[in-house]
């Protein structure tokens, strides 16, 4: 069911992935893509386009199962290779991880706020 094509909310998004943005949150940056809603910000996504369920076996191991794919509504199976950005900005160094750090100094956010104050859907 497409219930965002020729839909307008009046406003861009803007989203801004990196490296660790996984599984879900990679559908939703698809979503904003394949709808063209938005202008996605950052590096590359992880690239986790499946669900895994395990099932115990009588001896105490276990087998892991792939028991679903993950799709982008435009049917763009993400796995092993993640979603690119429109527009790619690396995190400034110190950036990452538990690094503390302002809005003013996360160039990708900047970036991402430069776009929408311009109205720039890439």
């Amino acid at each position: 069911m497409d219930l965002f094509r020729g839909t307008s909310v009046g406003h861009s998004a803007g989203r801004i992935v990196n490296q660790d943005t996984a599984s879900a949150a990679e559908i939703f940056t698809g979503a904003v893509k394949d709808y063209g809603i938005g202008t996605v910000v950052g590096t590359t996504t992880f690239g986790k386009g499946i669900v895994q369920s395990l099932m115990g076996l009588g001896d105490g191991s276990a087998l892991q199962l792939t028991t679903a794919y993950y799709y982008t509504p435009n049917g763009v199976n993400i796995h092993k290779k993640g979603i690119e950005p429109d527009v790619t900005v690396e995190a400034d160094e110190g950036l990452t991880g538990d690094s503390e750090y302002t809005d003013e100094q996360d160039n990708q956010l900047q970036e991402a706020i430069r776009i929408l104050q311009n109205k720039e859907v890439i």
